[in-house]
């Protein structure tokens, strides 16, 4: 079964074409990330706009990396949330057009449930149940996976997400946008043990915080700067990174080690990160698990993780009609 995927829930415009839910056949993106540097961050005006401008030509050029034409098709799969309302929008009003056109079948996919099938693309062996840590941009969630479209959520953030505080630390280091490859960039120079910062206890056993983290960097860095010295860039963002990756890392092994679970998943924006990928490594050695990392260039958004979830949802009877709308927010484990 062939699904076309779209994704448009933050500033990349994504389509890919995959087969049976684990085999690539192509993957497109239009990013805006270079646009949106300008302005420190993601502009949700800007990145709806580029949507709209980008999406056509990128579903072609999906179809055509694939060899294929719509005729070939055999559903559309997008994501409908959560996101940034007015992008998330655009694809899925783009996805009910082509599908009422094309008279092929709507999937809604969770934008979450997607990072978590891109590591069926990696590793077509890999089957529920696992425990996943699904750390982006907008989210920071360790869900039992116990099924393709059944999930549990153990912990969560309880403010900032781990990519957003990236992002506002690289924005307060003057390192642009994306920041969370800015500051592992800028960390591979830098002393982890220059500045001491700290770590936000939250209730609930797998919970984490980043907002308090986030926070004393800012004000690291100011009083530096109010004593007229110069705060070595280097040095905090390599201070940063390893706290932050401490805790991902530390609450996942937790959670695993609690659950006796033999496969462990890292997925989303952030599971690029190669001192997180190395901790956990050696984290799951220690419990005898394995550990299964999604290929790098599928850890960010991409509508290829939106195709293959798509078809989870597709054999579970989760398909959509014309009056399907688009949601900023949804639970991981809706139903």
């Amino acid at each position: 079964m062939k699904i076309l995927g779209i994704e448009s829930s933050c500033d990349d415009t994504c389509a890919a074409v995959v087969e049976d839910g684990r085999r690539l056949l192509s993957n497109c993106i239009a990013s805006s990330a270079q646009e949106q540097n300008l302005y420190g961050g993601v502009v949700p005006e800007i990145a709806s706009r580029r949507h709209i401008e980008n999406i056509s030509g990128v579903a072609q050029s999906a179809l055509d990396d694939a060899g294929l034409s719509m005729e070939d098709i055999d559903a559309v799969a997008v994501t409908f949330a959560p996101g940034l309302i007015g992008a998330v929008l655009v694809g899925v009003n783009f996805a009910k057009g082509l599908s009422y056109a094309a008279e092929k079948p709507l999937i809604p996919v969770h934008h979450l449930r997607g990072h978590v099938a891109a590591l069926y693309l990696t590793h077509p062996e890999l089957e529920p149940p696992f425990l996943c840590l699904v750390a982006s941009g907008g989210h920071s969630h360790i869900v039992w996976v116990e099924s393709y479209t059944k999930f549990k959520v153990l912990g969560r953030t309880v403010d900032d997400a781990a990519g957003e505080a990236f992002d506002k630390v690289a924005r307060t280091l003057g390192l642009g946008y994306p920041g969370g490859p800015a500051v592992s960039k800028a960390a591979l120079g830098g002393n982890p043990k220059a500045y001491p910062l700290p770590t936000p206890h939250v209730e609930g056993k797998y919970n984490v915080s980043f907002s308090g983290l986030k926070t004393a960097v800012l004000n690291t860095v100011n009083h530096v700067r109010m004593r007229g010295e110069e705060i070595s860039v280097p040095d905090m963002a390599a201070s940063f990174q390893q706290r932050i990756t401490d805790i991902l890392a530390e609450k996942l092994l937790l959670a695993a080690g609690d659950l006796g679970a033999k496969k462990i998943c890292l997925a989303g924006g952030v599971g690029s990160n190669l001192a997180l990928r190395q901790k956990l490594e050696k984290g799951a050695k220690r419990l005898s698990a394995r550990l299964y990392l999604p290929e790098l260039k599928l850890c960010g958004d991409n509508a290829a993780m939106v195709a293959a979830q798509g078809y989870y949802e597709y054999l579970d009877g989760n398909v959509a009609d014309l009056s399907l709308n688009g949601l900023p927010t949804l639970n991981i484990d809706y139903r």
